[in-house]
């Protein structure tokens, strides 16, 4: 053989060992090749050093990783080498790609000498994650009275807060705007950031306010709270209109004066009530010259009842609008009064309601509160867009609140179990045969407590209990208390609020009242459908849109429903439902575990939002 051949064969022995290597599974034990040539040679296990650098291998895209300071395995010479002598690679080390060879050292012995299994790490192509195209971003920002978890008083509270977060999980970048009330927990105030102050005109005299802004953020949404003292010291969100009106002009000024101070442009800007129903009128004069007056103007409508109204010189001076939007057509009402609700309707681009059924009930005399004509005139822009619930907080599968937590899959076992715990919790005969109806309300007149105060001497009989949860008009809570104690163990009149209880009610509960005489969208029939309790709603807004009615021909459906505001309809849904609850409990079953898996979520909502958004700003 030549000199030339031999010198080749030792500059190749590194990369024939890598190929040897490069065919031992993980964790697989190497057996000793037998040894054909004249003369082998071995090599003494070699200390490892536990720094070592890395070199990019040529021939394989394999890592080879070896135990430190293990003993070397004989190997068979390599195919294309013709020498007589062999070599063997040091030990590897579990970081290192380098191979090194060691000197050949003669040895008398030829008994094999049995490996360590050796772990062979293969780099497998990683493909990258495909993004999920969520479509066109845009910026938004939301301006209301309230959000929940700082403060929340109703449905508003609710929607702040779980709207923001869906739209951020679809490219959308946004911030909520709303007071910083006195009453925000301590511990919120506590994490809030301050990002700034300064002076702003308010009153038609020209007088100055403080305007502070305190940031927070969470799940990807950023919350700014305008601070001012003298506004939202009170305990309270609301108090009276005579505070209330100076208070959300200022506010409504305020928050689109921070978003031009903190240089921050919104492609939309979404305000909520007759609280920020000003934030459209201020965009199209006060601000118009600014960059935050550029922004697409949106004004939701949660509830028509409240709409802002006062005597309209008070409004001028406190909001210093020009005096030509304070006209019939935008804000004045009955002459000497102003419509902070009715101007925003005006000055909006799009118009919305919580339910679709709402959206064209508010243009009727029986629900327009009095601006169905002003409604009708602007129809083009309203649009309907039902709620969901934030299912991360409404999810008995994790609600730690509950007796025992279930989800559709088990909800028949494990609700019997919160309908004991409920019973002996508000002092009720506890008893798995009797069907529990809940109530969980505001007691004023809106909800249809005139109705259930009606219909509940007929339906309390020895296989019927009822549960009460609420505040409000004392006639409501006085005849409750009175049923309580008419029908001991079987009667629960609650007069508070106990979100504790609430949750517990829900998920205790067989069936759930929601008889309202108008109801804008409702989110107690989307919690009792979550939690498997099967509503009872009068078919009106919100209620007709998410309450498909019970057919007992094919089973289908998730509630019970009536129609004309009249108690003996209402008499008729809860026999209906108690009928099919005593005689076909299958059937009962089954609506439990199809409202279970109903989306109530705010997934598809949002998604509606987005394309408003977009279809308002066709920018991109």
């Amino acid at each position: 053989m030549s000199k030339k051949t031999v010198q080749k064969s030792k500059k190749r022995t590194t990369r024939t060992n890598k190929k040897r290597t490069s065919g031992v599974k993980a964790n697989t034990v190497v057996e000793p090749t037998p040894i054909t040539s004249e003369k082998t040679t071995d090599v003494k296990p070699v200390e490892v050093p536990k720094k070592t650098t890395t070199v990019e291998p040529k021939e394989t895209s394999e890592k080879v990783v070896a135990a430190e300071s293990a003993p070397a395995v004989k190997t068979a010479p390599a195919k294309k080498a013709t020498t007589k002598k062999t070599t063997t690679a040091k030990s590897t080390t579990a970081t290192s790609k380098k191979t090194t060879t060691a000197k050949p050292k003669s040895v008398k012995s030829e008994t094999p000498v049995e490996a360590k299994p050796t772990e062979v790490i293969q780099e497998v192509p990683v493909e990258k994650p495909q993004s999920i195209d969520l479509g066109p971003r845009r910026s938004v920002a939301f301006i209301g009275s309230e959000c929940y978890p700082f403060v929340k008083t109703g449905g508003l509270g609710d929607v702040m807060s779980a709207l923001p977060k869906s739209l951020a999980k679809l490219n959308m970048d946004v911030k909520v705007i709303i007071p910083r009330y006195k009453c925000i927990p301590q511990k919120f105030q506590e994490k809030m950031e301050y990002k700034g102050s300064f002076y702003m005109d308010l009153c038609a005299d020209g007088k100055q306010y403080y305007v502070g802004i305190m940031e927070y953020q969470e799940d990807g949404v950023v919350y700014d709270f305008i601070d001012n003292d003298e506004f939202f010291s009170w305990g309270n969100p609301y108090t009276n209109l005579i505070d209330d009106i100076p208070k959300f002009c200022y506010f409504s000024k305020a928050a689109l004066a921070a978003l031009n101070y903190l240089n921050w442009t919104p492609d939309i800007v979404h305000c909520h009530d007759w609280q920020a129903a000003l934030v459209p009128l201020y965009l199209r004069t006060t601000f118009k010259d600014t960059n935050v007056g550029r922004a697409g103007a949106i004004l939701t409508i949660h509830n028509l009842r409240f709409q802002g109204v006062y005597d309209r010189k008070t409004i001028q001076y406190w909001s210093d609008l020009p005096d030509y939007v304070f006209n019939k057509d935008c804000m004045t009402q009955n002459w000497l009064d102003a419509n902070m609700l009715k101007g925003g309707i005006t000055y909006s681009n799009v118009v919305t309601t919580v339910s679709n059924t709402y959206a064209g009930e508010i243009q009727t005399e029986e629900y327009g509160e009095g601006l169905e004509e002003h409604l009708r005139y602007h129809s083009s822009k309203i649009l309907g867009i039902v709620n969901g619930i934030d299912t991360d907080i409404w999810n008995p599968a994790t609600d730690k609140l509950l007796a025992a937590q279930y989800d559709s899959q088990s909800v028949i076992k494990n609700k019997k179990a919160n309908k004991k715990a409920l019973q002996e919790s508000l002092g009720l005969e506890v008893d798995d045969h009797k069907i529990v109806i809940g109530l969980i309300s505001r007691l004023t007149n809106q909800k249809g407590l005139d109705l259930v105060n009606d219909v509940i001497p007929s339906i309390m009989d020895e296989h019927t209990q009822v549960v009460v949860l609420g505040t409000g008009d004392a006639m409501y809570e006085d005849a409750f208390r009175y049923y309580e104690n008419k029908y001991k163990g079987n009667f629960c009149a609650y007069i508070a609020y106990n979100e504790k209880v609430a949750h517990n009610i829900n998920a205790g509960c067989d069936a759930l009242l929601v008889p309202s005489r108008f109801e804008p969208c409702g989110l107690t029939q989307l919690i009792s459908m979550r939690y498997g309790s099967i509503p009872i709603v009068r078919e009106t807004g919100g209620l007709k849109d998410t309450v498909q009615p019970y057919n007992l021909f094919d089973n289908t459906g998730n509630g019970f429903t009536f129609d004309r505001y009249e108690s003996g309809l209402l008499y008729d849904a809860i026999n209906r439902a108690k009928t099919l609850y005593f005689e076909n409990r299958k059937y009962w079953d089954e609506m439990v575990v199809r409202d279970m898996n109903k989306d109530v979520s705010w997934q598809q909502s949002a998604k509606q939002y987005k394309d408003m958004y977009v279809e308002l700003t066709p920018k991109y």
